[in-house]
C-alpha cells in the first residue's frame, strides 16, 4: 500500500471523532445548501428499494434513507464512524477496508437497486473497487457518485495526483487527510473501465455561488445500458 493511502484511512481514525461532530451540528455550509439535498434527490428519482451507502460516514444517508421507507445498508472503513451509524441508523453497517471491498473479502451483500459513494472515492485507483461494486447491483441498479468538481477545486493545476484536505476552517483537532484529485475524464474513464456507463451528469450549485459545489455522477453497467438500448 502507497504512503498516501495508508495515511489516508489513518487520517479517518484520527478524526472520525470530529467529523461525526461536524456533521452532526450542521457545519459544513456546502452540505446543508446543496449537497445532501442532491444525492438524495438523485436516489429518490431512481425509486430504489434497497440501497448501499459506500463510506457512509456517521450514518446521515442511512438515516434520511430510512425515513423514507427505503432499506439501507452501510460500509465504511473506520470502526468509530460504523459504531456511530449503527448507533444512530439501526440499520445494517460493516466495516470493510478499501482492499477488502475491492476483492469481494467481506460479504456485504448483493442484488442492491442503488450503490451511493458519496465523497467517499479518495484513493487512487478506484476502478477495482467500482468492478466489486457493479457485481453487487441487481438487475436495473445504479451506481451514484457525489464528489468534488475537479474543475472548482484545480487551483491552477488540472492533472491527476494526490492533494491534502488540511480541514481549514473547521472547529476541532483535525490531521491533515491525502486525496487523489482526478479529472473529469478520468472519473469517466474509470467507470468505464469498471464495466459502467454513464447515465447523467450533474453539477449542482447554489445560485449565489459562481462554481458548482460538486460534481454527481449515475452511471448503470454496460450490459443493462445496452440490454435497455
Amino acid at each position: 500500500m502507497s504512503a498516501p493511502q495508508s495515511t489516508l484511512l489513518q487520517s479517518w481514525h484520527h478524526n472520525a471523532h470530529a467529523w461525526i461532530e461536524a456533521i452532526r451540528s450542521g457545519s459544513i455550509e456546502s452540505r446543508l445548501k446543496v449537497t445532501d439535498q442532491a444525492i438524495m434527490l438523485a436516489i429518490l428519482g431512481r425509486q430504489p428499494e434497497r440501497v448501499l451507502d459506500l463510506g457512509c460516514g456517521e450514518g446521515w444517508l442511512l438515516r434520511a434513507l430510512t425515513d423514507r421507507g427505503i432499506s439501507a445498508v452501510g460500509v465504511d472503513g473506520d470502526g468509530t464512524l460504523v459504531e456511530a451509524a449503527r448507533a444512530s441508523s439501526a440499520c445494517p453497517v460493516w466495516l470493510a477496508s478499501y482492499e477488502e471491498l475491492a476483492e469481494a473479502r467481506v460479504d456485504i451483500g448483493r442484488d442492491y437497486d442503488l450503490i451511493c459513494a458519496n465523497f467517499a472515492l479518495l484513493h487512487q485507483d478506484i476502478i477495482p473497487l467500482l468492478a466489486a461494486m457493479n457485481a453487487l447491483l441487481a438487475p436495473g441498479g445504479a451506481l451514484v457518485i457525489q464528489t468534488l468538481h475537479p474543475w472548482a477545486v484545480a487551483a491552477g493545476d488540472y492533472q491527476d495526483g494526490w492533494r491534502e484536505e488540511t480541514f481549514a476552517g473547521f472547529n476541532g483537532q483535525w490531521q491533515p487527510m491525502p486525496w487523489y484529485f482526478r479529472t473529469l475524464s478520468t472519473w469517466l474513464t474509470a467507470l468505464d473501465m469498471a464495466g459502467f456507463t454513464l447515465a447523467s451528469l450533474q453539477e449542482p450549485q447554489h445560485p449565489q455561488s459562481a462554481v458548482p459545489q460538486s460534481l454527481l455522477l449515475v452511471a448503470v453497467p454496460r450490459r443493462q445500458f445496452y440490454a435497455d438500448a
